[in-house]
C-alpha cells in the first residue's frame, strides 16, 4: 500500500461543496472515569476530513470533552456508564449520521457490554469497533457478521476476539487475520509495527508509523480516522487501509518533532500534513 492510494480517497472537492457532503460521525464512548478516548476519536475524525462529529457520552465525560474545543458537538447522557436504559436515546441520535465509532472509554461493566451488543444489533450504519466494544462482541460475533464494520484490535484484543495468539511472525499474523475476517465477513485492522488489514478476500499491510507511537490515545486516533472515512462513504476495507497509512504517516511526522515526548494530540494535529503528504 502506498500514498498513491490515499489520493483516490481525497480527491479535489467541488467548489460548491457544503456541510454534510463529507459525513457526520456519531462517536459513542466515555464513562464516569474516561473522557479522553472519545475526544481523540472525534478530533481525529475532524482532522481527517469529516464535516461533523457528535459525541454521545455519560454526562461527566461529555461535559469535559465539550470544553476541549467548540468544534465538537457533545450530547450528555444522565448516567455514569452506558446501559440499556440509554439505548433508545442513543438510537435516536443516528438520524442524519453516516457512520458510527464505538468503544473508547466505555468500561467493561456487564450493563455496558449489553448496551453495546443491543446497539450494534439495531444499527446498519458503517461502524468502527474498538477498545471495550471489542470485548462486548468477542463472544457474540454473529451480531456483526456481514455488516459494514471495521474492528481495530491490537494483538491482545485480537486474541480476545479470535482465541488466536499471534506473535511477530508476519506470515502467521496475516493468516490469522485473513481466517477470522473470512469467517465473519468483517474487516479487521490488526495494529502493530506492521498493520494488517483484511476482509478475508483482500489483504493489505501498512508499514508507516514510528516506535514512538506507544502513548495512550494513539489507537483512539486511528479509530477516529477510520470513522471519518466511513462517514465519507468510503468502503470499509478501503477506509481501514487508508486510515492505517494516514495514522502512521502522521505519527512519523510528529515523531520527527517530538521524539520521546510524542503525544496522541500531536498525531491528531499532524493528520492534515499526512494527507497533504500524499
Amino acid at each position: 500500500m502506498t500514498r498513491n492510494f490515499v489520493k483516490t480517497i481525497y480527491r479535489k472537492r467541488d467548489e460548491w461543496s457544503h456541510k454534510y457532503d463529507y459525513g457526520h460521525l456519531l462517536v459513542i464512548g466515555g464513562s464516569k472515569q474516561y473522557s479522553g478516548s472519545p475526544a481523540f476519536n472525534a478530533l481525529a475524525a475532524l482532522r481527517a476530513g469529516t464535516d461533523l462529529v457528535t459525541i454521545v457520552a455519560p454526562k461527566r465525560a461529555a461535559n469535559i470533552i465539550a470544553n476541549f474545543t467548540p468544534d465538537l458537538i457533545c450530547y450528555p447522557l444522565n448516567c455514569d456508564y452506558f446501559s440499556l436504559k440509554n439505548l433508545r436515546e442513543v438510537l435516536s441520535l443516528l438520524k442524519g449520521k453516516t457512520a458510527v465509532s464505538i468503544g473508547g472509554g466505555l468500561g467493561r461493566m456487564n450493563k455496558t457490554m449489553t448496551f453495546v451488543r443491543k446497539f450494534l444489533q439495531k444499527t446498519e450504519l458503517p461502524t468502527v469497533i474498538d477498545a471495550d466494544a471489542i470485548y462486548a462482541v468477542s463472544k457474540h460475533m454473529q451480531i456483526i457478521k456481514e455488516k459494514k464494520v471495521v474492528l481495530t484490535p491490537h494483538t491482545y484484543e485480537f486474541f480476545v476476539l479470535s482465541g488466536m495468539r499471534v506473535g511477530r511472525n508476519l506470515k502467521k499474523r496475516i493468516k490469522a487475520v485473513e481466517s477470522f475476517a473470512r469467517k465473519w465477513k468483517v474487516v479487521i485492522l490488526l495494529k502493530g509495527h506492521i498493520d494488517i488489514i483484511s476482509n478475508g478476500e483482500e489483504t493489505f499491510i501498512n508499514k508507516t508509523g514510528s516506535p514512538y507511537m506507544t502513548k495512550g490515545g494513539l489507537g483512539d486516533v486511528l479509530t477516529g480516522i477510520v470513522g471519518a472515512l466511513l462517514a465519507r462513504k468510503v468502503r470499509p476495507i478501503d477506509a481501514a487501509k487508508a486510515a492505517a497509512w494516514i495514522n502512521g504517516k502522521a505519527g512519523e511526522i510528529a515523531a520527527r518533532k517530538f521524539g520521546e515526548g510524542l503525544l496522541a494530540s500531536d498525531v491528531v494535529e499532524c493528520i492534515p500534513l499526512a494527507i497533504k503528504f500524499k
